[in-house]
């Protein structure tokens, strides 16, 4: 295995020799996202590249440490890029190569006249979701329920395939914002976190792992969605927890969309020292006066 090199070493590229869409599910198989989806075949890699997508690489030198890979998209008003897949070997994942990965695919579809690039993410994926909401700005805007349906074979926790889709405004002025800033505001988070109302009241199980109990319909300007700090420790000490997560986000996330709320934020906060990752809501706009 290649040493980890520095990230001013990375380069970031268009991929287009068959060995490099090859190298892509082998990627795609160390990094193992979603174990039960097979990696995309290089056929309809090269496909994407060809008419419209795009596929683009992370390189330690010669070695493909993450890519990307999109294609057009169309909703019957707007043409967007839908960015299927993107994913990071593990000796790599502490480089901030996911973000530098999402910012070249950004550099690129502006090249192509394109201004937005949307996909689908588990909204119970903290690493996911602080990357794309927080450091890219992206937003979520519909909940999608066993999006997937049943992946992979009988027998395994088999968790729901829902998802949420991330819209991504490439221009906008939050997006540009968030791309420049360096680093959380932890003052201005923690206050936020104390101040908003929790949809979802949680509490410690005998591992230490925190469980939802209950589930409320949002209010007042500002309210929180907490998801698992980390879902592989409850995959492995207590997965009969996961279902329970699954269902009270679901919950969650639809009463908050259909009362008009909209996810603009997300953060890992330490009340007590407890590290705990949150969505933060926004209500909607109050009516103007008559």
């Amino acid at each position: 295995m290649a040493a980890s090199p520095a990230p001013k070493d990375f380069q970031f590229r268009r991929l287009q020799k068959p060995e490099e869409f090859r190298a892509v599910e082998e990627v795609d198989r160390a990094a193992g996202g979603i174990p039960e989806e097979p990696p995309i075949p290089t056929p309809v890699q090269r496909a994407f590249q060809d008419n419209g997508g795009l596929v683009v690489g992370a390189f330690a030198e010669i070695y493909l440490a993450g890519f990307a890979v999109g294609f057009l998209g169309w909703d019957g008003e707007k043409l967007y890029l839908y960015s299927h897949r993107t994913a990071v070997r593990p000796e790599y994942q502490n480089h901030h190569l996911g973000f530098r990965l999402k910012t070249h695919q950004r550099d690129e579809i502006l090249r192509q006249g394109l201004d937005e690039i949307r996909w689908t993410f588990d909204p119970l994926q903290s690493r996911a979701a602080f990357l794309y909401l927080h450091r890219l700005g992206a937003v979520p805007d519909r909940y999608l329920v066993h999006y997937f349906g049943r992946l992979g074979g009988e027998g395994g926790e088999n968790l729901e395939t829902d998802r949420v889709r991330a819209v991504w405004k490439l221009q906008d002025p939050t997006v540009v914002a968030r791309l420049e800033a360096k680093e959380p505001d932890r003052a201005a988070e923690e206050a936020r976190f104390r101040a908003s109302t929790p949809l979802l009241e949680t509490e410690l199980d005998d591992h230490g792992l925190r469980v939802p109990t209950s589930v409320s319909e949002p209010s007042g300007p500002s309210a929180t969605l907490e998801i698992p700090f980390d879902l592989g420790l409850i995959r492995e000490h207590a997965p009969g927890n996961l279902r329970t997560w699954r269902h009270a986000t679901r919950d969650a996330f639809r009463a908050a969309f259909d009362l008009g709320y909209t996810v603009d934020d997300f953060a890992v906060v330490s009340p007590d020292h407890e590290r705990r990752s949150v969505y933060f809501l926004r209500g909607p706009p109050a009516p103007a006066p008559k």
